[in-house]
């Protein structure tokens, strides 16, 4: 056996994750259709006014507000309808002193007029409508550029592009978008022992539960995960398996980082560049390893499901984002008073998994290897490694998955 015998704080690990990546360099265009949740590459800047002419923003008449003054209900203003105007029409007249022109919203504003009657306030007689209301130049008219100016900074490089932003860029006419790639992360589970779902399983052996579960980690926080095949525990084998992944940006490989002398995937990481750090005094998740193999970043996940997911929510996940250059991840949480007693081993920061039940959140952590442990359970709190006890009632604050 070869135990791990220095442990570092699980801040300490984050620190020098931190310090070894980087964001993403690469760029690729996408058309808007594809651009929702990538991270933009480029200013935007408009090159016109939208909306690009003045319109009616209510449905009535485009008059002159000078011919509407002094308008009442027992005294109306009489003016001429002189043509009918929807949207993606342009008036072909110039509206004179008595006419009005009938409008729909969004159309544009004809020459000649500077305000809308809404139609609630008028009444017609063929061509003759009555207007029962004054109106004040620019009235019910939507001004030209009153939501995007020429010129104006829309966004800018590194903005996330949400639902509304990306209709900011559709309304300048822009179909298509430089975004920065996202980062492809080689999942690869090692192990004599490990079978994909599908295939039968021999004596001892075990189905594969973190590539998938690592896998949807990785396309929740803006990577591409790209699975390789699972690799023996021989030297040969992983050296061959990490040389593979290298075509990838980031890679993530589980098992083979515990105390077992199979566990030869640290030898292979020294060999080939440098282990940055190798176990965390974190519950579960202790045997994690960390470090850099060709300028891209090696993670090395414990092959449990619960200690390989639970590292790869609070280590892999923040630090994909950063190399995708998303916004940091904001867990929602509530505080909740715990519903049973829990006893933790101190020394280890503890991330203990609970569900909600009537009010209270409810124990919910088995062991390492069940991934009923994280399935069953709706989020996690974190008990500190100097506390041995958190009694039943303390209120906790319950981060979700």
């Amino acid at each position: 056996m070869r135990p791990i015998r220095n442990t570092i704080p699980l801040d300490q690990a984050k620190a020098i994750i931190d310090r070894a990546i980087r964001p993403i360099e690469r760029v690729e265009r996408v058309t808007l259709l594809e651009a929702h949740g990538r991270v933009l590459a480029q200013d935007i800047v408009s090159t016109s006014d939208v909306p690009p002419f003045a319109r009616a923003s209510m449905d009535g008449y485009a008059v002159r507000a000078a011919d509407t003054s002094g308008a009442s209900r027992t005294d109306p203003k009489i003016l001429r309808r002189i043509e009918q105007l929807f949207t993606g029409q342009v008036s072909t007249h110039t509206l004179a002193s008595g006419q009005c022109i009938e409008i729909a919203t969004g159309a544009p504003m004809p020459a000649g007029a500077d305000a809308v009657v809404i139609v609630e306030d008028t009444d017609a007689t063929d061509d003759q409508i009555s207007v029962f209301t004054a109106v004040r130049p620019r009235q019910n008219v939507g001004r030209q550029g009153a939501d995007i100016q020429a010129g104006h900074h829309v966004l800018r490089a590194g903005d996330l592009l949400t639902p509304s932003r990306l209709g900011a860029v559709a309304a300048l006419g822009i179909p298509h978008l430089d975004v920065y790639v996202r980062p492809r992360v080689a999942v690869l589970s090692t192990g004599n022992e490990i079978v994909d779902p599908g295939e039968t399983l021999a004596a001892g052996q075990i189905y594969d539960i973190n590539k998938y579960t690592v896998s949807a980690v990785i396309a929740d926080h803006g990577g591409v995960p790209a699975l390789y095949r699972n690799v023996t525990d021989t030297i040969e084998d992983l050296s061959r398996a990490v040389d593979e992944c290298l075509e990838e940006d980031v890679l993530v490989f589980s098992g083979g980082s515990s105390v077992g002398e199979r566990d030869l995937i640290l030898d292979v990481i020294a060999a080939k560049g440098e282990v940055l750090f190798h176990g965390i005094s974190v519950k579960p998740g202790k045997p994690t390893a960390f470090g850099m193999i060709g300028g891209k970043p090696f993670f090395g996940m414990p092959g449990y499901p619960t200690s390989c997911l639970t590292n790869a929510y609070v280590l892999l996940a923040p630090a994909l984002r950063r190399i995708a250059r998303l916004p940091a991840w904001s867990r929602p949480s509530i505080s909740l008073p715990l519903g049973e007693r829990i006893a933790s081993a101190t020394g280890r920061h503890q991330f203990y998994t609970v569900r909600i039940e009537n009010g209270t959140a409810m124990p919910a952590f088995k062991a390492s290897g069940d991934i009923t442990s994280m399935s069953r359970a709706d989020g996690y709190i974190e008990i500190s490694a100097d506390v041995d006890v958190v009694e039943q009632g303390t209120l906790v604050d319950v981060k979700f998955f």
